[in-house]
């Protein structure tokens, strides 16, 4: 394929159709890559919880952006800002372990921010107070790592666990 001819969909939209990595970065055509997740799917909130942390806890949270962002778009509107701060959450971790560690930071402490109206009700079984938590955590962890010099974050090692046990 003609790299500078840019990809469209059956209706003229430009879609990038290059394979992706697992954090969601272009790769070369013809390199294989990580299977893209179908976009606009409509999910069931279980589903789309359990969807997202199979990603997360794959190392991919790039794709599991794109999980919240589906129920994000598709959900109800009270429900909007709560999928819209998961997805950013998912894309902090996806910048953090991109080596972007200003991004990253930023997006962790928005999706934060976005959640804060959700934590008291744990919607779906969200842990959203500990995901809460956890975002502010990494998101300060990554920004002295990074002025230390450190590398990028693990994705999977640092995945939240979206639906902690109950006690």
């Amino acid at each position: 394929m003609d790299e500078t001819r840019r990809d469209r969909d059956t209706e003229g939209r430009a879609r990038n159709a290059r394979p992706r990595d697992g954090l969601g970065r272009p790769l070369p055509y013809g390199v294989p890559g990580v299977e893209r997740q179908p976009e606009g799917v409509v999910r069931t909130p279980e589903e789309t919880v359990r969807e997202a942390q199979r990603l997360l806890d794959a190392g991919m949270p790039f794709h599991a952006h794109e999980v919240f962002e589906d129920a994000w778009k598709s959900g109800p509107v009270a429900e909007r800002e709560l999928w819209r701060g998961l997805a950013q959450l998912a894309v902090g971790l996806t910048h953090a372990a991109r080596g972007n560690a200003t991004g990253g930071a930023r997006l962790l402490r928005r999706g934060a921010a976005a959640l804060a109206e959700f934590a008291a009700v744990r919607p779906y079984g969200i842990g959203v107070d500990g995901l809460i938590g956890w975002a502010e955590e990494l998101a300060g962890r990554v920004v002295v790592g990074a002025a230390s010099g450190a590398g990028p974050v693990d994705a999977a090692a640092e995945a939240p666990c979206l639906r902690p046990p109950v006690r």
